[in-house]
């Protein structure tokens, strides 16, 4: 029988070697903004619990979860040396096929973001059935995504900087 957790975001962030150097983007989704906006706190809370220096996250805003790829991207390519990029979003199913379409070309997106520049682009973007779902996911009954797209980038982070230095 499979166990349900009720808090889906516990997890534990990684300590990282000397986290004031290191720098983030937050790309958030201006769509579903109650969502994504708690989202975007709880994986601001998270980075600076971890030790990021504030001045070292860049968070920038887009009008929908289509764009957030672009603006990763963007933020790879400027000149503030990201080492991470958090993409925050969220599409909520609806009557017609728009979800899927939106949600399968966000994903390839950030993917390839991330492989294209050898760089975490975390996928923190939730592809819920209600609004009911997505409230219970972002600082509700289970947990906030945000807080787990942090730790995702961290680890990432962390990572990369071990395989780099072994």
């Amino acid at each position: 029988m499979v166990e349900k957790k009720k808090n889906l975001s516990d997890c534990k962030p990684v300590k990282l070697p000397n986290p004031q150097s290191v720098r983030i983007g937050v790309v958030v989704s201006e769509w579903n903004d109650t969502i994504t906006y708690a989202m975007r706190d709880g994986a601001l809370q998270t980075l600076m619990d971890a030790g990021i220096d504030t001045n070292n996250i860049k968070v920038c805003s887009v009008p929908g979860s289509f764009e957030l790829p672009t603006a990763a991207v963007m933020m790879l390519e400027s000149d503030d040396k990201i080492d991470g990029v958090i993409c925050i979003g969220c599409v909520i199913q609806g009557e017609t096929r728009h979800f899927e379409f939106i949600s399968h070309a966000v994903a390839d997106g950030i993917v390839r973001a991330g492989v294209d520049y050898a760089t975490p682009v975390i996928f923190g973007v939730l592809t819920c059935d209600t609004l009911q779902q997505a409230q219970d996911r972002s600082g509700g009954k289970h947990g906030n995504k945000g807080v787990e797209a942090a730790v995702s980038c961290l680890k990432m982070i962390a990572l990369e900087r071990k395989l780099r230095n072994s």
